[in-house]
């Protein structure tokens, strides 16, 4: 059976590797050790074959790519806990950046992400949640592709623009929300997310390789990404869903397929809307029939909400402080969670830890929780801090997945099946009113042309009364002409018979 040596005390302190699927949790106070615990575990995992997903926050994890060097502090730790056989070694690293600035692109798709967590990490409200599933209905109903962030606001758009016509199948909608999404939309424009909402998205599958044998670690170059926390802790979460959707399940494994190393997870877990809290929920407790363990890390054991602690069997706790009642209050929670022998004052020793210390409970390799035990971590094989400039961008130049992710794509998606769409209706509208203007003008003329026959009618109307009545006005002249005229021929020639 593998296992990973994590430290030792009165003895040494394993993990099995068959119970990593069982997740774990490192916590402890700033500065108390759970980087190095951290890494102590990665490079053993992937000196098994097994690659490993972690953020580097701090910027001290880069490291790992070099080997470490020998100082008295460190032969001292690896003398304590009883080493045999401890070698520096460097690890097969590929470094990921959402920015693209110090690593490989990462991108997701809009549909990807889908709307409810795209609603937490907008912060929306219940309403503004039930219009953003509303577009999202839409898009998927007409066949529109949501994959960068111009696409989701032509949809929106879109929603707002035929909001009457769909409130008949969906409900109100009302333009104050989408006008609010589209606002918040801005604000996380702002913090470079349409950077993350583009092509080629990350298949997920490329973090599931090794190198010469070792398994890589993925690292996510996150000291920029966690200026903002809400994207941080979305990000992560999408991609642990991604896992959990795109792997197949195959039951327990003498070794996990991946192990994902959740830091600072109790950002996820601050102000998280039900639905979303129900979804971390059934992936952390299904996720292990597909072969993958979960890290949470982070300060506080207590900001992990119950249902996704009792799921936590491997736990390592750093040293905690405490100064005020509220502070001792979660210090005695925390001793509540480990397995204590008899004669144990877990509370006290919890406070008492120094650096590079910890309470580990780990379960056998039956599945069984192991009681608490005081240890010192292992000094990790890899060297600390950061690395140069130059040695990041060869290791990011020369990775297999370079050329695959370093160019942009921009696919006909929404938007431009919507602006398309537009455009359309803009001529067909056009020329609707170009037939309209053409069959007024056409009545016009009509018009004019009855009016002019009618002025033709009534002028040869007219015309042919006035002509009758000069026709009988010369017929009687003439008539009395001719009497007259005949009557003086006739007077002449008689008289002159007369005579």
């Amino acid at each position: 059976m593998d296992k990973i040596l994590l430290g030792g005390g009165k003895e040494k302190v394993y993990l099995y590797t068959n119970m990593l699927n069982r997740h774990g949790i490192i916590a402890g106070a700033t500065g108390t050790g759970k980087t190095v615990t951290l890494k102590v575990i990665a490079e053993q995992l992937s000196d098994l074959g097994v690659p490993i997903f972690l953020a580097d926050v701090k910027g001290d994890i880069a490291g790992i790519t070099s080997p470490g060097e020998m100082n008295d502090k460190l032969l001292d730790r690896i003398q304590k806990i009883g080493i045999e056989d401890f070698d520096f070694d460097s690890y097969p690293v590929e470094f990921w950046d959402v920015f693209e600035e110090q690593g490989l692109p990462v991108r997701a798709t809009i549909s990807e992400m889908g709307p409810v967590m795209l609603s937490r990490l907008l912060g929306l409200n219940e309403v503004q949640q039930g219009v953003m599933n509303i577009a999202f209905k839409v898009a998927d109903e007409n066949g529109l592709l949501l994959l960068d962030m111009k696409d989701l606001k032509a949809i929106l758009n879109y929603v707002n623009d035929h909001s009457k016509e769909l409130q008949r199948q969906y409900g109100n909608i009302s333009s104050a929300s989408v006008g609010a999404i589209l606002r918040s939309l801005l604000l996380l424009e702002n913090e470079g997310a349409d950077n993350f909402f583009a092509e080629p998205a990350l298949d997920i599958k490329d973090f599931f390789k090794t190198k010469d044998g070792k398994g890589v670690i993925n690292i996510l170059t996150a000291e920029k990404l966690f200026n903002s926390p809400k994207l941080y802790s979305t990000f992560l979460l999408w991609m642990l869903s991604e896992i959990y959707e795109e792997l197949d399940e195959v039951g327990d494994l003498s070794k996990p397929r991946f192990v994902f190393f959740f830091d600072e997870a109790h950002l996820i877990f601050d102000d998280c809307p039900k639905p979303l809290l129900e979804k971390i929920e059934l992936i952390v407790r299904l996720i292990r029939s597909k072969g993958v363990g979960v890290f949470f890390v982070t300060q506080n054991p207590t900001d992990i909400p119950d249902s996704v602690a009792a799921q936590l069997g491997n736990r390592v706790q750093h040293a905690l402080r405490a100064y005020t009642p509220k502070e001792i209050k979660v210090v005695k929670a925390v001793s509540d969670t480990f397995r204590q022998a008899e004669g144990e004052n877990i509370e006290k020793q919890i406070m008492e830890l120094s650096v590079g210390e910890a309470l580990v409970s780990t379960l056998d390799e039956k599945g069984i929780p192991t009681y608490v035990q005081r240890v010192l971590i292992c000094p990790p094989k890899s060297s600390f801090g950061t690395i140069e400039a130059s040695k990041r961008l060869s290791i990011i130049n020369s990775s297999p997945h370079y050329a695959k992710y370093s160019e942009r794509i921009d696919s006909e998606s929404a938007y431009e099946l919507l602006e398309i769409s537009a455009k359309r209706s803009e001529l067909q509208a056009d020329e609707a009113l170009k037939d309209e203007e053409l069959r007024k003008k056409q009545l016009e003329l009509e018009k004019k042309e009855k009016e002019l026959l009618e002025k033709e009618r009534k002028k040869t109307t007219t015309t042919r009364r006035t002509d009758s009545n000069f026709d009988r006005f010369t017929k009687n002249m003439m008539s009395t002409v001719g009497r007259e005229f005949g009557r003086v021929i006739f007077r002449g020639i008689f008289g002159n018979l007369k005579k």
